[in-house]
């Protein structure tokens, strides 16, 4: 079967951690031998490439196509106007992918389409889809279905989306239950989690990880975004509490500047530690030479990184939120919490005091392979032959 992916969230040259899952489970897909793929991953119009313009700049600097391992990738470009076009972009967005599709179209034919994000980027699909006449499934990843759908506008084109599609895909039993309040049609979701790559995510030596990053301490770990929704300010606040150990902030966004402030006003910055966004092969190591991981988002479709964690070795203390309580089943794996910075600090001293074993950590992240969620996506796309 020959598809197209289309997700704005696909990694390119310059933001290398953009989505990475989503080019995960396309590759596992491709591993089969039973899909061809071409990759659209659209990009916000900028024309100027300028560090003045900060994350527009990086916009304007990804290449037009590029090629990843063999594998195609397209990065048409369509219009957003800031602050007033979220009800727009999704035409925008259309037209980019309407003419992109065509020129392929002389060349090759498509038999599905395999989106991700519900919007923007599931909408635009189906705009095209409709008039292409190309069958297509919409991936639910988090935030589309938790925040976006709070609008009462965005919230009716998701839900006419769902319907045109042959089925919506979701990484969570918990953002399935919130799809069924919004009204989507129950016979049409399909629930098919996130995997880990268990070959790249592994434990390492614990010592020698520690000494290249330069740790000394019992260290704690957050990776992602740094926005709000994150919770980064939580987990530094919760560093008061905890005395005897470091932590390490990976990611980059809107909020580090307001971060490091508050790291200096509580008199922290010899005991947290900020580093910019790293490769896999990184994580892996920055993974391994810590010692517990973080998560203190208000909500998550499903986190990949308490995947990752564990598959390190490496337990997690997490907010009970989204498809947290899906991973985090079982001691080894680590423990939930409310989100507050006290909760936090408790649920790090509660997991040292009953520390899982290494190896048991990576035991249990072995129930997370890819194998399963692979052959029920390809019995699913298949299924509209």
């Amino acid at each position: 079967m020959n598809i197209l992916t289309i997700t704005t969230l696909f990694p390119n040259q310059k933001q290398f951690r953009h989505g990475i899952f989503i080019e995960t489970r396309l590759r596992y897909l491709l591993n089969t031998g039973k899909i061809t793929a071409t990759v659209i991953a659209p990009v916000p119009w900028f024309p100027f490439k300028s560090d003045f313009f900060k994350q527009y700049a990086i916009y304007a600097e990804v290449p037009r196509f590029e090629e990843k391992a063999g594998l195609d990738v397209y990065h048409p470009r369509y219009l957003v106007i800031p602050k007033i076009g979220m009800l727009f972009t999704p035409f925008f967005m259309a037209v980019a992918l309407y003419v992109q599709i065509k020129k392929l179209q002389k060349k090759e034919k498509f038999e599905l389409i395999d989106a991700h994000y519900y919007y923007p980027d599931g909408v635009a699909v189906a705009l095209v889809a409709k008039v292409l006449k190309i069958p297509f499934f919409i991936s639910a990843r988090g935030s589309d279905i938790n925040l976006i759908s709070d609008f009462i506008l965005p919230r009716k084109m998701i839900l006419w989306a769902a319907n045109l599609a042959s089925g919506s895909i979701t990484v969570s039993r918990a953002l399935k239950d919130k799809m069924l309040e919004l009204g989507f049609n129950p016979d049409k979701i399909h629930v098919y989690r996130n995997g880990i790559d268990l070959e790249l995510f592994k434990p390492l030596n614990k010592k020698k990880c520690k000494k290249k990053y330069g740790l000394t301490k019992k260290v704690l770990l957050s990776i992602g975004n740094l926005i709000e929704l994150k919770g980064h300010s939580l987990i530094i606040e919760a560093m008061q509490e905890l005395e005897g150990f470091q932590l390490v902030i990976v990611g980059k966004g809107e909020r580090k500047r307001s971060l490091k402030l508050l790291v200096e006003k509580l008199n922290l910055t010899d005991r947290v530690v900020f580093f910019n966004e790293k490769t896999q092969s990184e994580l892996v190591e920055i993974y391994s030479a810590s010692d517990a991981f973080v998560l203190a988002s208000s909500n998550e479709g499903m986190a990949n990184v308490l995947l990752e964690s564990i598959a390190c070795g490496t337990p997690v203390v997490a907010t009970n939120v989204g498809g947290s309580p899906e991973v985090v089943r079982n001691p080894d794996a680590g423990i939930l919490i409310k989100r507050t910075p006290k909760d936090i600090a408790q649920g790090v001293l509660a997991l040292f005091d009953n520390y899982p074993a290494r190896e048991n950590t990576r035991k249990y992240a072995e129930n997370f392979s890819w194998e399963s969620t692979t052959q029920g996506l390809l019995k699913l796309f298949y299924a509209i032959k």
